[in-house]
Parts: structure tokens; C-alpha cells; sequence
């Protein structure tokens, strides 16, 4: 990320507190790529976290946000847990007693701290966080380049489960980040800086399918989430997705014409949530002057009517489908769509931080597959059939889903690049406002 200032404190990878013993040196082709790819991830992390004082790092916004200090320590804790503690047998952990503290939730048996206890943890310091991933970092170095090839291509799955894991947690420190500095009465900007005006967004355009059997889901090649799999069959009738995300100023619209304010555009659960929320826009939108502003990453500025609208919830995306006369598109109509396209796009790579305009670049779209905003979906996240556990079903990924998690695709600009993917499938409540969650809508061919 060549706007995100390194964090030039201490170095990622220095010598733990207490080494790993020592194993008989294997060499392997595919280690040194590992190697690199893990240093370069951990580093993003820190890099991320860099702009932060402790004092940012310690503030939980609400009970479903976690201070950035946690996601730090977490990550190091799956990375010990389930790749050092595996793979080593005589590795002792940095400290026995940050599992409990770190924890999944998911992992009754180490007995995890309650989620909304996760901003009173002023000890351990920031400082012995970062002590505590430098020693995660320097073990799972020298475990890539030491371990018995026997037991590499095991070690080589569970870091990259962990690798996944810390990119998932990069994305969860901005979003969660955000929600702080936007609680906070002097809101901070966390990047400094302005965003440069974009051209017009393209005009909507419609992308016809034909439908017909097709299928999605991973095929086993390469690195996937257990819930990404098997791949399957499906039946479509022929649809039409929207060539571009719905903009701040289609969303303008639905306001203007009193969408808040008309229950018949809601589920009956939709409208619950607006009238118990208090729901006039989208999250982080406010009114200065008669002017809609809203609060981002860089600080307040006025919106932007060209970039595309975030930060709504699934009830808020379904009722301005409904409202628009249009729907919205399942998720396998959005993964046949997308399969065999570039994975290029406005994603945590690219630095923005923030949705951009759309742009045709001379192609006739569908656009912003990739990256901007996920895209809720008309799906529930559920199992796919005949989908099964894995050895990768561990931590965080053990067991299905929460139920009445809704599928969204595509990531957002806050995702990191190499971890989205065609079949990659994200799930969230569908009143969640907080992530950088957008519309793109469909219709019936």
C-alpha cells in the first residue's frame, strides 16, 4: 500500500522472546514464495495499525466492533494456535494467558473473554501486542523454512488459512475504525488527505445473461474457504444485472421520494429496524447546511452523487431494489457474471479507502465487480450442497455460518486484493450498517 505510512517502530519479524527448538532444515520451491507472501501480509497489518496511537487502538465503538489492539493480538493468536501449537510440538506460547483474552469466539473450550469486554483490555499494551506478533512472525518464519517436508503441504494450508484470516482482520480494523472516529465528537480523519474528484459515473446500463445450467462454487484447484465449495450445478432463468453500483444520487432519490418513510418498500423486519434505528439515510450520512456530508476515512466532506452509495444495510439495499422496481441479484447470478473476469478494481491495494466512480474504460461493463462496495445479494448464507468440513474447518471457519447471515460478493475498497475472488462468499446480518456494503441491482430477462 504505497499510501499507508510503514511502521518504522519496530521491525516485523525480529528475533522472538523465546525461540522455537530447533528442526532439520528443508528446503522446498514453494517456501520462499510462502515466506515472502506471509512477511508481506503481517507487515500490511502493522502498517495499518501504524496510524493509530494506543489510545485508538484501545476504543471498542459498540459491541459488535473490536478495538484494533484485539485484531492485532487475534490474529497472532490463530497464527500460534492452530499453525505453531500444530506443527511444533514443543512451541510454548508467548503467553499462556492471552487465548483466553484473544480468543475466537467460537472456541468455548479456551473459555474466550466476552465480545464486548474487548475494549476494557488496557493490558496487555499495545506495545506487547506488537512484542507478542514479532514472535509469532519470527516462528512461522523459521517453521517455513525448517519443517520436515513431510509435513508441508498440511502447514503450508493452515498458514494460508492464517494468512486469510489476517487480510480478513485488515479489512475489520478500518471497518471498525471508522465506527470509532465517527463516534468520536472531533472526528478524526484516520488517512489524511482529500479525495480527488472523479469524472461522471456512466449512464445504467443493463448486462444480460442467459441463464440456463450453469455452475459456481470452488473447484478444489487452488486455495478456498470450506463455504466457497463443492462446485455445483444450478438452474437460471435469464437475467439482467446492472452494469455499475447504484450511485449516491440514485439513493438521493429514494430518500427524497420518502423511501424511510414507506413501509411497503420494507420486509416487516426492514421496517422495524428503521423505525428502532432511527433510519433517514445511510449510516455515517448527516445534513450540514442543507447539504447531505458524510464521515469517511479522510474525515467529512460533502457526498458525492457520482460515487457509488455504501454503508446501507440488506433491508436498506431490498427496499430501494423494491422502490426501483428491480430486485436483487443472487448470488449465483452474480458469480457467473463475474467468473473469468479480472480481479481488478478499488480494493485495499489501491490506497482510496473509499468507493470510486465507476468507470467504463470503453467496455460495456457489468463494472465494480471487484472491489468499491460488496454487493448484498438476494441469498441467504447457507452451505452449499454437499458441502463438507474440512481440514481447514478450525478457529473462526469451524462450523456453518450464523444463521440469517445474508451473501455478499465483489469486496470493497477496504478488501484486500488477493483474497476476493469469483466464488468468494461473505456473510453478514442483514440490518449491518457498518461495513462497505453497496447495491447493484437486477432484474428478469
Amino acid at each position: 500500500m504505497s499510501n499507508i505510512r510503514p511502521d518504522d517502530r519496530r521491525p516485523i519479524g525480529a528475533e522472538p522472546v523465546s525461540a522455537p527448538p530447533e528442526l532439520p532444515a528443508i528446503q522446498d520451491e514453494t517456501r520462499p514464495l510462502l515466506s515472502a507472501r506471509f512477511r508481506r501480509i503481517r507487515s500490511v497489518t502493522g502498517q495499518l495499525a501504524a496510524r493509530l496511537t494506543a489510545e485508538d487502538q484501545l476504543v471498542q465503538a459498540g459491541p459488535e466492533v473490536s478495538p484494533t489492539k484485539w485484531h492485532l493480538a487475534h490474529t497472532s493468536w490463530f497464527l500460534e494456535r492452530f499453525v505453531l501449537e500444530r506443527f511444533i510440538p514443543a512451541y510454548r506460547a508467548f503467553d499462556d494467558r492471552f487465548g483466553h483474552l484473544f480468543g475466537a469466539a467460537r472456541q468455548p473450550a479456551g473459555n474466550p473473554l466476552p465480545e464486548v469486554m474487548r475494549g476494557l483490555l488496557s493490558r496487555p499494551s499495545a506495545e506487547d501486542v506488537m512484542r507478542w506478533r514479532d514472535h509469532v512472525n519470527a516462528a512461522v518464519t523459521r517453521l517455513i523454512d525448517e519443517l520436515p517436508t513431510a509435513q508441508w503441504p498440511a502447514a503450508a494450508r493452515r498458514i494460508e488459512l492464517g494468512l486469510h484470516h489476517e487480510q480478513k482482520h485488515q479489512e475489520l480494523i478500518l471497518v471498525d475504525i471508522k465506527k470509532a472516529f465517527w463516534c468520536n465528537p472531533l472526528r478524526p480523519a484516520y488517512q489524511p488527505g482529500t479525495l480527488a474528484p472523479l469524472s461522471a459515473a456512466p449512464g445504467l446500463g443493463w448486462f444480460g445473461h442467459d441463464g440456463g445450467l450453469r455452475d459456481i462454487g470452488h473447484d478444489g484447484g487452488g486455495f478456498a474457504l470450506d463455504i466457497e465449495g463443492p462446485r455445483h450445478r444450478v438452474h437460471l432463468e435469464p437475467f439482467r444485472l446492472a452494469t455499475r453500483l447504484t450511485t449516491c444520487a440514485e439513493y438521493f432519490e429514494f430518500i427524497e421520494d420518502g423511501g424511510y418513510r414507506t413501509p411497503a418498500h420494507w420486509t416487516p423486519d426492514g421496517w422495524r429496524a428503521v423505525r428502532a434505528g432511527g433510519w433517514t439515510a445511510p449510516a455515517y450520512w448527516f445534513k450540514r447546511g442543507g447539504d447531505w456530508h458524510h464521515f469517511t476515512l479522510t474525515g467529512t466532506r460533502l457526498v458525492d452523487g457520482e460515487e457509488p452509495v455504501t454503508h446501507v444495510s440488506w433491508y436498506e439495499a431490498a427496499a430501494f431494489a423494491r422502490w426501483a422496481g428491480k430486485r436483487l441479484p443472487t448470488e449465483a447470478e452474480w458469480e457467473v457474471v463475474a467468473d473469468g473476469r479480472r480481479r481488478t478494481g478499488n480494493l485495499l491495494e489501491y490506497g482510496r479507502l473509499h468507493p470510486a466512480v465507476a468507470v467504463a474504460a470503453g467496455e460495456d461493463g457489468p463494472w465494480q465487480l471487484y472491489g468499491d462496495a460488496w454487493e448484498w445479494t438476494a441469498s441467504p448464507l447457507t452451505p452449499y450442497p454437499r458441502g463438507r468440513a474440512s481440514d481447514l474447518s478450525i478457529g473462526c471457519y469451524e462450523g456453518p455460518p450464523p444463521a440469517g447471515h445474508i451473501s455478499l460478493r465483489g469486496g470493497s475498497a477496504l478488501t484486500p486484493g488477493d483474497m476476493i475472488r469469483a466464488t468468494y462468499r461473505a456473510g453478514l446480518p442483514p440490518a449491518t450498517r457498518r461495513h462497505m456494503a453497496g447495491i447493484r441491482l437486477a432484474e428478469d430477462a
